[in-house]
């Protein structure tokens, strides 16, 4: 069993890492009685912690905002990881918070025993970051919907999609996700029984948020393939259906984003895809190298025949030109 001092900084650890912790629980986490964990409590109301316990079936401890910061307990890959992030988002794509990250990081190192602390300056020093040129996302709006997903109420805000049409939304948030340099979220729209993906910088939230929400469960190898899949088609000014003649898994698999795939047979599949041009279409399913049959867009049929055309050509004349002196 660990003695006070380092049962009592455990516990602190525990209660920093989640918002709200059952009695048991601690318990069973610390190897102790939950009448210990009580006393462990008031130990650290006593050094300053505003600890809350809410009564009830759903209630537990939970570590509340108090007048000053309390220490952050972090072991060597937090540490390291904290100070990376940091240097990591000062270039990040967050408008207005490159300086502050800057100076946090700095006051870090000055704490960081000389071991982490070399770790951390071989890292900065052996890595060079390219800032990007993408839209920045306010750091005000970052906080906010991280907000609404950490207290599971709904999420109200104005949103202007790629046209530039704007539309008042309500939506359960799931994830904050960054891909790129953008930032996006994953939410659940009630009004469209579905899940959305929204790019955080065409968000502007309306304050009050809406009702609380019971959090639908969604694997995080879903929420990358409905991201993948939401920014990749979302993008997409031409569209077309096309028939291949391969089997959906060995199409899957050459795909660039995960478009849906409708199995036809054991050797057939039908795909909805698109691009910015007929012509870039006709170059990207030529690199599926599988036979294809257009089904419903004459843009990309006649596209396929000039690209056809193109190529004829250029295979006809290999071999006739002389060869440079």
């Amino acid at each position: 069993m660990l003695n006070t001092s380092a049962r009592l900084l455990r516990l602190l650890s525990l209660l920093q890492a989640r918002a709200l912790w059952a009695g048991p629980e601690l318990a069973e986490r610390l190897g102790v009685t939950t009448r210990t964990i009580r006393t462990d409590v008031d130990r650290l109301r006593q050094l300053g912690y505003p600890v809350e316990a809410a009564p009830g079936l759903a209630g537990g401890y939970r570590l509340g905002a108090g007048a000053a910061l309390p220490p952050l307990l972090l072991d060597d890959e937090e540490a390291v990881a904290v100070a990376i992030g940091l240097r990591t988002a000062a270039i990040g794509g967050v408008e207005g918070i490159g300086e502050t990250s800057m100076r946090a990081l700095a006051k870090l190192e000055q704490v960081l025993p000389p071991r982490l602390r070399h770790r951390v300056s071989a890292l900065q020093s052996a890595t060079l970051a390219v800032p990007g040129t993408g839209p920045s996302v306010d750091a005000d709006v970052m906080v906010a919907i991280a907000a609404a997903i950490r207290s599971e109420h709904r999420l109200r805000f104005d949103y202007a999609n790629h046209e530039g049409r704007a539309s008042r939304r309500e939506v359960e948030p799931h994830r904050l996700v960054v891909m790129g340099r953008r930032w996006y979220l994953i939410a659940w729209d009630p009004e469209r029984d579905d899940w959305r993906t929204f790019r955080v910088d065409r968000i502007t939230p309306k304050i009050p948020g809406g009702p609380r929400f019971t959090p639908r469960e969604l694997p995080e190898a879903e929420v990358t393939a409905r991201l993948q899949r939401g920014v990749g088609t979302a993008t997409w000014r031409y569209h077309a259906r096309v028939l291949l003649y391969a089997p959906a898994a060995v199409v899957r698999a050459k795909l660039p984003l995960p478009v849906d795939i409708e199995e036809l047979g054991p050797d057939r599949c039908q795909i909805k895809v698109g691009s910015d041009t007929p012509h870039m279409l006709s170059l990207y399913l030529g690199l599926l190298d599988v036979d294809f049959e257009v089904i419903d867009a004459p843009e990309l049929s006649a596209a396929l025949t000039a690209l056809a055309d193109r190529l004829h050509r250029a295979a006809s004349s290999s071999g006739s030109r002389p060869e440079p002196s």
